[in-house]
């Protein structure tokens, strides 16, 4: 007789928090990456299949391994969501010689275990926020968001707005209001209904570019305006005027498809270098937590998160953070040695 399957965990109901989780992220609009076990070799607690959700802040929701592993997959992640791309990690106590695809970590504990993990980062759409309640306006939200954009309007008089599925009207263009949405682009297509109370408003925001629907003169005159409303000439650097491609373009339709395909070339574009002088547009700067809250473990090396830390020890005048109770066991079993490891890294 064929011997029975043996019985299995049920972690469907952890599965289904996750899920709940990284719903909850994507209607939010808050990053997050994936974290996704795809070989596990014993000794580990993971498993094949097993998933976690790393945040944006570093929080990591769900298993994929014990201490051990913890700190480089959440390191790797918040990696991922800097730059946008996913990647494969192995972390194990010997290297296998890898394709150069697969970024290998030493597994930091005794344990001779090794885990493979797919990494793939969610990001939200970029932000535009539409000025103005013109037909070129309301055309290019609509179109924004088929664009797969995400859409935000603005205008003295919004009600036109009302009804086109955005994520947020605001009633004219108030300059903290603008700051609080945040967004990656703004594009002005007021048309001569407040074109340099618009401008101003979205020069003085974070916004990676600036475009707008006006010709090669009127252009000229409003960047003369911003000047003379103390908007540093670096700044004017992020207006794209006139907004997207010469396609010709006659009806509010046909002008509101060219900013908008000016919208799609800038959000595939590298972003370029910040001007000095200019505020830099950091989307992800909440991503990854300052420096000053790190600890270098120095029996692995690893980057610890000082106010997560489980493995904490006072020793010599000084608190100690450790990624696994292994670590923490090895760094009180030679502290002296551990402690010369400390200060040899400090810059004489």
């Amino acid at each position: 007789m064929t011997a029975p399957m043996p019985d299995l965990p049920d972690r469907s109901s952890d599965a289904a928090l996750l899920l709940q989780r990284e719903q909850a992220l994507i209607a939010g609009a808050q990053p997050f990456a994936v974290a996704t076990v795809i070989r596990a070799l014993p000794p580990t607690s993971a498993w094949v299949g097993a998933q976690a959700l790393v945040e944006a802040d570093g929080t990591l929701r769900g298993w994929i391994g014990g201490g051990c592993s913890r700190e480089i997959v959440i390191q790797s992640a918040l990696d991922t969501l800097r730059t946008g791309q996913p990647k494969l990690v192995r972390i194990a106590g010997t290297a296998e010689g890898q394709a150069g695809d697969v970024e290998e970590h030493a597994m930091p504990c005794a344990s001779n275990g090794a885990l493979e993990l797919f990494i793939q980062p969610v990001l939200p759409a970029p932000l535009v926020l539409v000025m103005g309640a013109t037909p070129t306006a309301l055309e290019a939200c609509v179109l924004a968001q088929r664009m797969g954009l995400r859409a935000a309007g603005a205008a003295p008089v919004s009600a036109s707005l009302a009804g086109l599925g955005l994520v947020q009207v605001l009633d004219d263009f108030d300059m903290q209001a603008i700051a609080r949405l945040d967004p990656a682009f703004v594009l002005v297509a007021t048309q001569g209904d407040g074109d340099e109370a618009a401008l101003e408003a979205a020069l003085r925001s974070r916004a990676r570019a600036v475009l707008m629907v006006a010709s090669q003169r009127k252009t000229d005159t409003l960047r003369a305006a911003m000047l003379s409303r103390g908007i540093p000439e670096a700044r004017l650097a992020a207006l794209h005027a006139p907004a997207g491609p010469g396609i010709h373009a006659r009806t509010p339709q046909e002008i509101a498809l060219g900013a908008v395909a000016g919208l799609v070339a800038l959000r595939r574009e590298p972003e370029p270098p910040v001007a000095a002088g200019v505020e830099p547009v950091l989307p992800c700067e909440a991503i990854s937590p300052p420096e000053a809250t790190r600890y270098l473990n120095p029996v692995c090396g690893m980057a610890i998160e000082r106010t997560t830390a489980k493995y904490v020890i006072d020793y010599g005048g000084e608190r100690h953070y450790f990624c696994c109770d292994g670590c923490k066991l090895e760094f009180e079993r030679e502290p002296e040695k551990y402690m010369a490891v400390l200060r040899n890294r400090v810059p004489t």
